[in-house]
């Protein structure tokens, strides 16, 4: 096996962090998120977000998976202040293309982003996961998240979305 890495983003990884979304998200999502959003996945706006995510600055965490030369997989994480004043440390988005999957991928993202937020303050961290996606709440269950009894509803333009609310401790440690 080629080796694995996981480093921050550059402007150079943007088109692949685009296609990677685009690809793992018509495949898991297809039929819960309308067509038009996932061909908005390969906008120009996509391709804008994520160049302005590579530059966001401290407290946000825009890591890429690599096997050999390829990037196969993305985690973007950030802490920052909520409601009275508490930290919250959040992934927003974790993926690995499905064909580079079982590979320890997902779980060497993780575990650097959770360094980074427990290096920046924060003990747990949380996700939002769609309720229906049992290959990312096993995930997320693998590393010691579970729900926490959250839950909210986004409008898909063509329904909605349940997404449930995993948390868990930052103290994770890569197993080799």
């Amino acid at each position: 096996m080629a080796t694995a890495t996981v480093r921050p983003a550059t402007d150079d990884d943007v088109d692949a962090i685009v296609g990677i979304q685009a690809r793992t998200w018509r495949a898991a999502y297809a039929g819960l998120v309308p067509d038009e959003a996932l061909d908005g996945l390969e906008s120009e706006a996509a391709r804008t977000a994520w160049t302005d995510a590579v530059h966001a600055g401290e407290g946000y965490h825009l890591l890429v998976a690599r096997e050999g030369d390829e990037i196969v997989g993305f985690c973007a994480a950030a802490r920052y202040a909520g409601a009275d004043d508490l930290s919250i440390a959040e992934v927003s988005a974790l993926l690995v293309e499905p064909r580079w999957g079982r590979r320890g991928h997902g779980g060497r993202l993780l575990a650097t982003a959770a360094a980074a937020l427990r290096e920046a303050g924060s003990e747990t961290g949380r996700a939002w996961v769609p309720e229906s996606d049992a290959a990312s709440r096993a995930f997320y269950a693998r590393a010691g998240w579970e729900p926490d009894g959250a839950v909210r509803t986004l409008d898909t333009g063509s329904g909605t979305l349940r997404e449930v609310r995993v948390t868990g401790t930052l103290d994770l440690r890569l197993v080799e």
